[in-house]
């Protein structure tokens, strides 16, 4: 992976539009290009991020996921912004879409319309073997019928269908991503019912 320069860098900052960020600094930044930047701050020791940089596996989770036949972003580059403190970057072209966080929110009566399409594509990711601890709403893209991901570092891949303790798991952490963010009327158990009737 390039070494970024500062000037780029600066560029980068002074220039794009600052999409999330937390108390260490920007996570996600719209570049005048359209691309977006998504800059991954390792908790893990430097010497270990570097062997295996956030930003590369986040592009072969990308590209395992387009294999299985999930939409997810094109990813462009893989860089270092700060190698000694194992800052790695991802850059990539949007996925098209609406968020279904959005739509939830701006957008009720569609999203409810989607129900059992969420439900069945969610019941073929775990019978594609991924497990996606970050499943919620503002992860899962909709477009004319077709569903994606986006920010999926934290996802993994099994050789078989997941078993019924990591589908609970999987649906335990979207309940509690929906208490976090405090939403009282999320439809879950009509999702769970279509998706234990949804088409294998």
């Amino acid at each position: 992976m390039r070494i970024v320069t500062a000037n780029e860098m600066h560029v980068w900052l002074s220039q794009g539009e600052v999409l999330e960020k937390d108390s260490q600094g920007p996570k996600v930044i719209r570049l005048t290009t359209g691309q977006l930047l998504k800059i991954f701050r390792s908790r893990r020791r430097p010497f270990l991020a570097r062997l295996s940089p956030e930003a590369e596996r986040f592009a072969q989770h990308a590209k395992a996921l387009q294999e299985r036949g999930v939409a997810t972003p094109h990813i462009e580059e893989c860089c270092w912004l700060n190698r000694h403190q194992a800052v790695s970057a991802c850059l990539y072209k949007p996925l098209p879409g609406t968020s279904l966080e959005h739509l939830f929110k701006y957008a009720r009566q569609e999203f409810d319309c989607l129900l059992p399409a969420l439900a069945h594509f969610i019941k073929q990711l775990h019978i594609k073997g991924i497990y996606f601890r970050s499943l919620h709403l503002g992860n899962i893209i909709y477009k004319n019928g077709s569903f994606g991901l986006i920010d999926f570092l934290d996802i993994r891949f099994r050789p078989r269908p997941l078993s019924r303790s990591l589908i609970k798991r999987n649906f335990n952490h979207l309940e509690n991503y929906l208490i976090r963010r405090k939403v009282q009327d999320f439809p879950l158990q009509a999702l769970i019912e279509y998706y234990d009737h949804a088409n294998a």
